[in-house]
């Protein structure tokens, strides 16, 4: 892979960000112009000193001098402050900004791309290399303009000063420039497959992690660990590169420097020694400061190149999700009101993979007010129903209506609000169960939570926990049971007051004792509004209003319990059958 030494494009597009803070912008520059002056100030000053008060031996002037290059000192000390705190300040607002943004705009994403990308990998686009960002207005470009500035006034000076001890400064900047250019590039590519590298590890560590009950159950630690140690290895080799890279260019940039003071040494030396008076012993002592002025930065102009190339990189790479345009379109302009819950399916088709079918022309009636249920075997298509009812993906043809409305002439957000959703296996974040409950909405109140806890019978349950409603789950809910974990999503969904109710598997895997709550809830909640249920259980659903069987993207069978129970070889006498002598 060949990478561009500067990718102008987007650095114009990185620089857009500071135009909230034109200001401290321009502050930053004008404390690098100052600290330029001021640096190169110093030598001059120094030059003067031994040749007009040392020298001479003029102990008042070189008092004077003294005092005078203190002042400059203490300018340049104030300038270099102001100079570094205002650059940092500026990247992390402009980090703050990119990183709110990327994040709102991850939150408009459908699920189909959340299917694709790994998680490790998102998380590192939103934390490091969203910081390394930071890094180019931090570490690299004022740094680099602050050390051009320098180096142009130092020119300056020198010329002015002595053009012969100038050429030969000059006559070495090519070799080095050149070295420096060449490492940048070769750095570029490194620093590429460094942050590949560390996506890589960090999805991998993520997943693991986060699927560690399976890990063990498997017993596949050493075969996780060595897949690490595969990985890791990758990571520490692309490090590699880039070390060996700087130890290559600064000991070149070194023997460049301390060959050029040499000569300017000799020649100076041997000029003032056969008594010229175009060198001074002042301006040789002047130019050993100035060339330390002219190289270092120079030198140091590589490393803060290579800061720049990886926050551009991490910025490529940030900005590759901001572009990604993979929205569902809500071009919707009707505020959803509080629904009837009339809902319609006709002729639904959709697929996750193209060309693979997992609804194939459905058509589906649900009354207002209805309890509807969905069964089938695994992969029938059931929850698929419930994505597209949320608007989670988008349909590949048909149309859904809520009372008489297409769902996609509702807003987007309006219509969410209208439809609440317990899951089988219910996320909880790590937090008190009162923002778990309310996901930190100030329109619930804690004694709208209490009344609705108490009305579907689960209030007894959090108050026997440690704290009871500011008692922390910690991650994924970890604290609770899964059972108690669904009394929590049935809560949360409850007190949203939603006109449709979705139950997906929702009393799958609980005990006993909580199924009997969950019951209790379910009817509660279910009252007076349309809910639909998919189960695995069929006794769950037997009051249902109406049962729809699905099998393989298709409705094969619908209508009570009792009309589906008396077809002779039916699907869903079949399934029913199946269950009561298994547990028999």
């Amino acid at each position: 892979m060949k990478a561009k030494a500067f990718d102008t494009r987007l650095f114009k597009r990185i620089l857009q960000y500071t135009k909230p803070y034109q200001m401290r912008f321009r502050g930053v520059i004008i404390f690098a112009i100052s600290l330029s002056i001021f640096a190169a100030l110093r030598p001059y000053l120094l030059k003067q000193t031994v040749d007009s008060y040392i020298k001479p031996h003029d102990q008042q002037g070189l008092l004077f001098y003294v005092v005078l290059m203190g002042i400059v000192l203490l300018l340049e000390v104030f300038s270099q402050f102001f100079f570094v705190y205002w650059a940092n300040w500026l990247g992390q607002d402009i980090v703050k900004d990119i990183r709110k943004k990327l994040f709102k705009h991850l939150l408009s994403f459908r699920m189909k791309y959340f299917d694709h990308v790994p998680v490790g990998q998102l998380v590192t686009r939103s934390v490091s290399d969203i910081e390394s960002i930071a890094r180019i207005f931090s570490q690299g470009l004022f740094m680099i303009i602050s050390d051009l500035m320098k180096m142009m006034v130092c020119f300056v000076i020198m010329f002015w000063m002595n053009w012969k001890l100038s050429l030969i400064v000059v006559a070495a900047m090519p070799i080095l420039m050149y070295f420096t250019r060449y490492f940048q590039q070769k750095m570029q590519i490194a620093f590429e497959e460094v942050r590949t590298q560390i996506a890589n590890m960090n999805s991998f560590v993520q997943e693991r992690v986060t699927g560690m009950r399976i890990v063990q159950l498997f017993n596949r630690e050493e075969i996780e660990s060595e897949k690490f140690k595969e990985i890791n290895n990758k990571h520490k080799k692309a490090w590699i590169k880039t070390i060996l890279y700087n130890s290559i260019f600064f000991p070149i940039a070194d023997i460049i420097s301390s060959i050029t003071l040499g000569l300017v040494v000799i020649y100076g030396g041997f000029e003032i020694i056969g008594g010229s008076t175009f060198t001074t012993l002042g301006e040789l002592t002047a130019y050993t400061m100035f060339i330390g002025m002219l190289f270092n930065p120079l030198r140091q102009i590589a490393d803060k190149f290579n800061e720049m190339q990886l926050g551009m990189i991490a910025a490529n790479r940030v900005f590759e999700i901001l572009d990604t345009q993979d929205q569902i379109q809500d071009t919707g302009t009707i505020e959803a009101p509080i629904f009837r819950g009339a809902i319609q399916f006709e002729s639904i088709r959709f697929g996750y993979i193209p060309n693979e079918e997992v609804i194939k022309g459905i058509s589906l009636e649900v009354a207002a007010g209805q309890t509807i249920a969905i069964v089938g075997s695994t992969g029938a298509g059931k929850s698929t129903i419930i994505n597209l009812l949320n608007r989670f993906y988008e349909i590949n043809s048909g149309t859904i209506y809520i009372d008489n409305h297409n769902i996609e002439n509702y807003t987007l957000d309006s219509l969410r609000k209208q439809i609440a959703v317990v899951l089988q296996d219910v996320f909880l974040f790590a937090d008190t169960i009162f923002n778990n409950i309310t996901l930190n909405n100030p329109a619930i109140s804690y004694e709208q939570v209490l009344v609705a806890a108490k009305k579907i019978g689960v209030h007894e349950f959090i108050m026997s926990l440690p704290d009871g409603y500011d008692f922390d789950v910690k991650e994924r809910g970890v604290m609770l049971s899964s059972g108690q974990r669904q009394l929590i999503a049935f809560l949360r969904a409850f007190v949203s007051n939603p006109s449709i109710l979705i139950l997906d598997e929702a009393t799958s895997s609980i005990d006993t004792y909580s199924e009997e709550l969950i019951q209790r809830a379910t009817e509660t909640i279910t009252q007076g509004r349309t809910s639909i249920v998919i189960a695995h259980r069929l006794a769950t659903i037997v009051n249902a209003d109406k049962i729809v069987v699905m099998d393989k993207g298709l409705i094969v069978e619908q209508g009570t319990h009792l009309e589906l129970i008396n077809r002779e070889s039916g699907y869903y006498k079949n399934l029913y059958d199946s269950q009561f002598s298994v547990a028999n």
